[in-house]
């Protein structure tokens, strides 16, 4: 690669011409990358969502659930298949390993779903999850003056929102519906023989409009069709209506039977700080901007300022900003930190201004890379660019400290040779201990799973960052330096720490096993620090955005659950610590997509300064205060909202199996209560449903049989007097209306049900002489995992050593007197994360193979690459001490961190091996000369490189900023392993140098004794 540097010096002006180029490449791609929180990751998860209207949990899971489930769990690579079955719908999710092509996938599950004999009134969809299915607003919309809000919204901002390129959907919660209900007079129709049903069916005869073939003339042909018009309410009430069961009976008018008006009927309410307002929550495409569809959005709704105000309970887009601010904020003080660590050692402006050229450079020519392969502007590879400030300078120091150092030596003063020779020296050191770290990373971005997805973005920045630093190193550095070192005054003598360090060497050499003996007692002190650390997935990050539910008895009302929620809020809006709350009382459950008329969700953002977990305990029991005695069963839950990001798997789960749903319940409160004395949980959670009455209408198959009657005909029945049936859309009066038919009195006793008439051929009879009736207690829900009907109840942990309490957790619960028939699964995040723990493990592993390879490769020697490696052997001494002072615990980043190392450490012992070699073989110096001489002359640049990372990633070591906690353990163990390990390198290599080349040691000294 030495010929870069020779064409360089040569073509100055076309290297800065390009350079210049480079650069503005490099802005127009860093404004065009796309801003999001996170790495857009689609997960290997589909979700079948099997609609089954009017049936039971366990109609749902007996006729639609398990037909799907037997169909799908045969599928190639499935890791996973749970379930759950409400009432009206089930919701199927699927896991495959990462990689898994789901295109195919899918196209095999709706492929085996046609297949099945599913209800014909049933439907099923089949769902993607990734990061961007979470909504990135939530705003609660109110109506300015006498503005119609609804109209306003679906005429004007809904359409003109879904043109933004990047929206996937807008959907609005508490709107109120314009129907046109039909209350039907019981006994009058009874009376006429007519049953909702057929009163539906006449009514959609008299509204028709179908083609009826095509008149063939001469010249023209003519299309025919055949139309009969209900245009008006009033034809609606003129329609004539006849028997189907009763023949005798006198035909009769809708109007004359039943009443016909126009009424508004609301379906769920959503407020924002008490005031009824329209929620509205917008989700953007997978691959979309999240900045700059928010601030789309936000355009769109300020055209409207004339007609509505809003207020944002939830705004992803602003969270993406701060941490992006707070990261290239950190990335700036970095190099700020890094230069000055190079001034401090170079003593000299421009050779600083020279070495610090690499790093808006590197980072410039990565951001290439990374619009071209479309990866986001995110957390992962904003703390990429952070980590990679320091180290992209470290080849630029070497250069530039290397022809500093020349020039002053040099009597003849500057030219192209000795910027040549000079880079030419330490080419082979730089080139190398680049590619060593690159190859480091490789193993992160491809360690698979969802670490490796994660992480993908963070190597590739470093990657791309690196080798455009080598290739800045070999090419502007040397140009910049043959103009900046013209005039500089010639090297003083040796200076007081290069003497000091060079009798350090000489003491060690001479004393080898008590350095080994010490360094080693350092090392296992170290490890003895381990128990104290924790070990978690990725640490807790506290969140100022609270999430709570209320969930009442399954067959509470719309309206007794509004007025539950009425008075939360007016407790809400008494706590100073909540800066606003938004509302949502009987909306669809964003995960399972099931509208709950039981259930309140509530968004709390939290003023800052205030302390989350004390507030949470403390919000949790005023609100189950005022639960409890509106509705004692009733259950409230408040805990962090989740972010969308990747898995902390800081939590404990315990999955409860039988077949027994009353003992599986039973063993659920019992885990429950259990995990909820245990302090060092928090947010317990039990997934299995409470019970509820259920009316069971058991048909004789005798009695039926000997009248005529078949179960569908007395499910016609019973369900004509139970619910409302919708009759479709009409456009009547020229207006669009949904049409609903529903009798004046409902149903309101199990006697009521028994003397039902059913016609029949016999003439009528009552339901009771043909089937038994009876009162249930059911479940809300069945839930299964692969197959098998199950209980999961799970917790978060407080702290950071996971493992532990999971451990404790778990053999807690087997220690409980649980049902016989009850089979228990303990475990959770820590399980996952062992896994991932195990993956890094090989991956260090990995790195260090490649990293042997790559030095064999370079040096070419067996030995000088195990020499170079000894140096890792103490990174953990920093790294472990680091983490206790800052309290950090060990974690995926933490073990990212000593990935790094690999590669920083390594740096630092190649260039120092380099310059030994070179003198041995260049300069003939014996073992111990070459030893002592690389050690004076590699101890600034070895020094300069490490300083410069060490500051560059002390701001994002001292963060309190959300949303970097992923990348402060990492900065804190590299900082601490750096630390030490380069001290130790200074001392370590020389000594494990002559312990490696002993024998020819020994015969050097033999040879200088007889020469003396």
């Amino acid at each position: 690669m030495n010929f870069l540097t020779r064409f360089s010096l040569k073509n100055a002006v076309a290297v800065f011409i390009v350079s210049f180029l480079l650069i503005l490449a490099g802005l127009y791609s860093f404004s065009k990358l796309k801003i999001d929180l996170l790495p857009n990751i689609e997960f290997p998860q589909l979700s079948i969502e099997a609609t089954y209207p009017g049936a039971s949990p366990d109609d749902v899971n007996e006729s639609v659930t398990s037909k799907i489930e037997d169909q799908v769990k045969g599928i190639e690579g499935v890791k996973s298949v749970q379930s759950v079955s409400y009432e009206n719908v089930g919701i199927i999710n699927l896991e495959f390993p990462f990689n898994t092509d789901l295109d195919k996938i899918e196209q095999q599950i709706n492929s085996s779903i046609k297949e099945l004999d599913l209800p014909e009134s049933s439907n099923v969809d089949v769902n993607r999850f990734s990061f961007g299915s979470f909504p990135i607003f939530n705003i609660s919309l109110f109506a300015k003056d006498d503005a119609n809000l609804e109209k306003v919204l679906n005429d004007e901002v809904i359409p003109e929102l879904n043109k933004i390129q990047g929206i996937n959907s807008v959907s609005v919660g508490g709107v109120k519906e314009d129907l046109l209900q039909i209350t039907v007079d019981k006994e009058k129709a009874a009376q006429a023989g007519l049953t909702l049903d057929g009163m539906k069916e006449q009514i959609n005869q008299k509204a028709v409009s179908f083609p009826a073939g095509t008149l063939n003339g001469k010249e023209l042909q003519i299309p025919v069709r055949v139309e009969e018009k209900v245009a008006t309410i009033d034809a609606l009430k003129k329609i004539q209506l006849k028997s189907t069961t009763n023949p005798e009976a006198k035909p009769v008018k809708l109007g004359d039977i039943a009443k016909v008006e126009a009424v508004t009927e609301q379906g769920e309410y959503t407020r924002y700080d008490g005031k009824d307002a329209l929620s509205m929550a917008i989700t953007k495409k997978q691959d979309a901007n999240t900045v700059e569809v928010a601030s789309e959005t936000m355009k769109i709704l300020k055209k409207y300022d004339d007609q509505l105000d809003y207020a944002i309970g939830f705004d992803s887009a602003d969270g993406i900003e701060k941490s992006v601010e707070t990261l290239v904020r950190e990335g700036l003080l970095g190099a700020l930190f890094a230069s000055l660590a190079v001034l401090i050692f170079l003593r000299n402006f421009r050779a600083t201004i020279i070495a610090i050229i690499s790093i808006p450079l590197s980072l410039l020519v990565s951001a290439i890379f990374l619009n071209q392969l479309d990866i986001s502007l995110n957390i992962m590879t904003l703390g990429g660019m952070a980590v990679a400030v320091g180290r992209v300078v470290d080849d630029s120091i070497v250069v530039i400290e290397n022809i500093f150092r020349r020039v002053r030596r040099s009597e003849e003063g500057m030219s192209n040779e000795l910027v040549e020779s000079s880079t030419k020296e330490i080419l082979k050191a730089i080139t190398s201990s680049t590619i060593t770290t690159v190859v480091v990373f490789l193993p992160i971005g491809f360690g698979g799973g969802i670490t490796g997805e994660f992480f993908l973005p963070f190597a590739l920045t470093v990657v791309f960052s690196l080798l455009a630093s080598l290739l800045v190193a070999i090419t502007i550095v040397p140009i910049l330096a043959k103009f900046a070192f013209k005039k500089v005054p010639p090297e003083e003598k040796e200076g007081k720490l290069q003497r000091g360090y060079a009798k350090a060497i000489a003491w060690s050499l001479n004393h080898k096993i008590k350095i080994l003996i010490l360094s080693f007692i350092l090392l296992f002190s170290s490890f003895a620090l381990v128990p104290s650390l924790g070990f978690t997935f990725i640490p807790n990050e506290e969140q100022k955005m609270l999430q709570a539910n209320v969930q009442l008895p399954a067959s509470t009302s719309l309206e007794k659950t509004n007025d539950v929620s009425l008075k939360i809020e007016k407790m809400f809006a008494d706590q100073n610590e909540i800066s606003d709350v938004t509302t949502e009382v009987g909306s669809r459950d964003f995960s399972t997509g099931v509208k709950r008329p039981n259930q309140v969700g509530y968004f709390l953002n939290v003023k800052e300064g205030v302390n989350v977990d004390t507030f949470i305990d403390k919000v949790q029991k005023k609100m189950e205060s005022i639960t409890k005695e509106e509705s004692p069963k009733a259950t409230v839950n408040v805990q962090e909202a989740s972010t969308g990001g990747p898995p902390t798997n800081n939590n404990v789960t315990v999955d409860l199996y039988s077949s027994n749903l009353n003992d599986l319940q039973k063993a659920a409160k019992q885990v429950e209560n259990h995990l909820n004395k245990d302090k060092r949980l928090k947010y317990v959670t039990n997934n299995f449903s409470d019970k509820q009455k259920q009316l069971v209408v058991e048909v004789d198959p005798d009695k039926a049989a000997e009248y005529g009657v078949s179960g569908f005909q007395l499910l016609g029945t019973i369900s004509d007097q139970t619910k409302p049936v919708s009759v479709g859309d009409l456009k009547l009066d020229n207006t669009k209306r949904a049409v609903q038919l529903s009798y004046d009195k409902d149903l309101s006793s199990v006697k009521e049900i028994k003397d039902l008439q059913v016609f029949t051929e016999r003439g009528p009879v009552l339901v009771k002489d043909i089937a038994d009736v009876r009162t249930i207690d059911t479940f809300t829900s069945i839930q299964k995992l692969d197959g098998k009907v199950f209980a999961r109840v799970e917790a978060d942990i407080k702290g950071d050593d996971v493992q532990a309490v999971t451990k404790d957790v778990v053999d807690g619960v087997k220690k409980l007197d649980l049902p016989k028939d009850v089979s228990l699964d303990g475990g959770g995040g820590s399980d996952e994360t062992v896994e991932v723990f195990q993956s890094l493990g090989l991956a260090i592993l990995t790195a260090i193979g490649l990293v042997y390879l790559t030095m064999l490769v370079t040096f070419g020697k067996a030995r000088i690459p195990f020499i170079i490696l000894s140096s890792l052997i103490f990174v953990p001494i920093g790294s472990l001490v680091g983490l206790v002072l800052a309290k950090e615990p060990l974690s995926v980043s933490v073990m990212i961190g000593f990935l790094m190392l690999i590669g920083i450490v390594t740096t630092n012992a190649i260039v120092l091996v380099d310059r030994i070699t070179q003198n041995r073989e260049q300069k003939g110096m014996t073992i111990r000369q070459s030893l002592i001489e690389a050690g004076k002359t590699r101890l600034r640049p070895i020094l300069m490189t490490a300083f410069a990372t060490i500051a560059a990633l002390i701001p994002l070591a001292l963060t309190t900023s959300s949303g970097t906690l992923i990348s402060k353990g990492l900065a804190i163990t590299v900082i601490g392993g750096l630390a030490s390990s380069t001290l130790l390198t200074l001392i370590i290599i020389p000594v494990v140098y002559e312990l490696f080349f002993a024998k020819q040691v020994k015969r050097e000294k033999q040879l200088e004794k007889e020469t003396t």
